[in-house]
This record gives C-alpha cells, sequence and structure tokens, in this order.
C-alpha cells in the first residue's frame, strides 16, 4: 500500500535536558526524514519544554516516529496534527538597503499590502518583520528578492491545536509529582 505523505506538526513536550533536541533528530535522521522546521520554547507549564517540529511523511511513517519518541525517557508525550487541525504562523525578518525604502515606491507597498512591519531604519538598511503563513512569507520573499536581499531569517513553525489537548491536566499532574 502506497500511503500519501502529509504535513505533520509534531509537538513534543519534555523535561529541559541537554542533548534530547540530538536524539529526537536522530530518529528522524535513521529514516532519511527531512525535518522542515524546528521550534523550541517553555510550554504552559514551568519546567516542561515543547518542541515543534514540522516533517512531510505518510502518517504511518508518524505513528512509528511517534513511538520512538516517546520512548526518550525525558519525553512526557508527544502529538502529531495536520494542518487544518491547528492554528500556526511562521515569522521572518528580511533587512534590506535603507536607500530602497525611500527611492522605491513599490517597497512601501509590498510591506503595506503583505501587512508586513518596519521594525526597524538607519543610514544603511531597514528591517522588516512579517508572521503569517508559510505561503504568505514565501510571497513577500519573493516580491523583496528583485530589490536585493541583504539577510533573511525565518522562525520554525509555531501552532496550537483547535481542539482541546488533554496535555495540560497532564503536564500539571507532572508539574506536582
Amino acid at each position: 500500500m502506497n500511503e500519501e505523505k502529509n504535513l505533520y506538526t509534531v509537538s513534543i513536550y519534555t523535561e529541559d535536558n541537554v542533548g534530547l533536541l540530538n536524539r529526537i533528530s536522530a530518529i528522524f535522521q535513521r529514516r532519511h526524514i527531512n525535518i522542515e522546521s524546528l521550534s523550541s520554547s517553555v510550554s504552559e507549564i514551568e519546567g516542561v519544554s515543547r518542541f515543534t517540529l514540522l516533517v512531510f511523511i505518510t502518517e504511518e511513517q508518524m505513528r512509528k516516529i511517534l513511538g520512538q519518541i516517546e520512548k526518550q525517557v525525558e519525553v512526557i508525550k508527544a502529538y502529531y496534527h495536520t494542518d487544518e487541525q491547528t492554528i500556526y504562523q511562521e515569522s521572518c525578518l528580511f533587512k534590506v538597503k535603507s536607500d530602497l525604502l525611500f527611492e522605491e515606491r513599490q517597497i512601501q507597498n509590498i510591506i503595506k499590502d503583505s501587512n508586513a512591519r518596519i521594525v526597524t531604519v538607519n543610514r544603511e538598511f531597514f528591517v522588516i518583520e512579517k508572521s503569517g503563513r508559510r505561503h504568505e512569507v514565501d510571497l513577500l520573499y519573493r516580491e523583496l528578492k528583485p530589490f536585493g536581499i541583504m539577510q533573511f531569517v525565518r522562525s520554525g513553525r509555531i501552532a496550537v491545536t483547535k481542539e482541546k489537548m488533554n496535555i495540560t491536566d497532564l503536564l500539571a499532574q507532572f508539574a506536582q509529582a
């Protein structure tokens, strides 16, 4: 059976331990699966971290990998969701030469039309920040590229689920233990 690949957002709740990210990424590496994006942050419970990964794989592969991830001692719980089950964003910063901001009216229109914002301006450069869906960030990149992007950086996906997750109750129990 040839199962279709999908984009999955993986949320991994963990104790805050050194080396865990290495072991989690090795699980994907052994299967030759690329991690499209990765972000790490604190979670809603003190002392518990959350990794959010974006991967393009089959659901069968996803289930097997989740089992491997949850075998890691420091992992409290791991979940995967489709785009339809989550509310998600990415953020990015563009650094562009300052003279373009004043000489190219088109750049001002691009910034306005994309709902981006200017974070800072000085004599040499200005910085634009954009948060949104991946395709929105990609579109802004394509529109700014002809003007010469000096630097570009993009965050990993951050996401919350549309449905209630029982992880909050589980984490509260973990925090009390």
